[in-house]
């Protein structure tokens, strides 16, 4: 199984998702469970040398052919951190992608984003996106959840923002 998290836009919350999201996987009992950096920034790869997750192989595939063999080539469940604005590899991934999470902010551009995101999604691949970094009991997360509601775009999270 193939779950892509993208969104064209950076900064957003896709390499933070990833990472929790292969992490939660293996506590679920998914065996194997597998990282794909496809950004060439390797964060994900980067913060997985900093703090490995245990339980979760890293594989780095910047490029189209490497993300596409790595996401075929496997067993278990791959978690695959795509790169911002690279259209072609986000495409490659998003044409094998068994589900798409789709990391997101409330207000601001992210809405132009997000759309973009899926019209790049196959009609028959399921999708949602996560808010991240939430301000809870603000009007934009207010608004952002009115907006892709009425926009039938299914709510798959909100995460809260962390504040110290």
């Amino acid at each position: 199984m193939n779950v892509v998290v993208s969104n064209v836009k950076g900064g957003v919350g896709k390499t933070t998702s990833s990472i929790y999201l292969a992490a939660a996987a293996v506590e679920r009992g998914w065996d194997p469970v597998l990282l794909i950096d496809a950004d060439r920034q390797a964060s994900s790869a980067e913060w997985m040398e900093e703090r490995p997750a245990e339980g979760v192989d890293l594989v780095e595939a910047p490029s189209e052919r490497t993300v596409a063999r790595a996401m075929s080539g496997h067993k278990g469940l791959a978690v695959v951190d795509t790169p911002p604005g690279d259209e072609r590899i986000v495409r490659a991934t998003l044409d094998r992608a068994d589900a798409v999470v789709i990391p997101t902010r409330a207000g601001g551009v992210e809405y132009s984003r997000v759309v973009a995101t899926l019209d790049m999604i196959g009609d028959k691949t399921p999708y949602g996106i996560v808010i991240c970094a939430a301000r809870l009991g603000t009007n934009d997360l207010d608004e952002a959840v009115a907006w892709w509601t009425e926009s039938k775009v299914p709510i798959w999270g909100i995460i809260p923002e962390r504040v110290g």
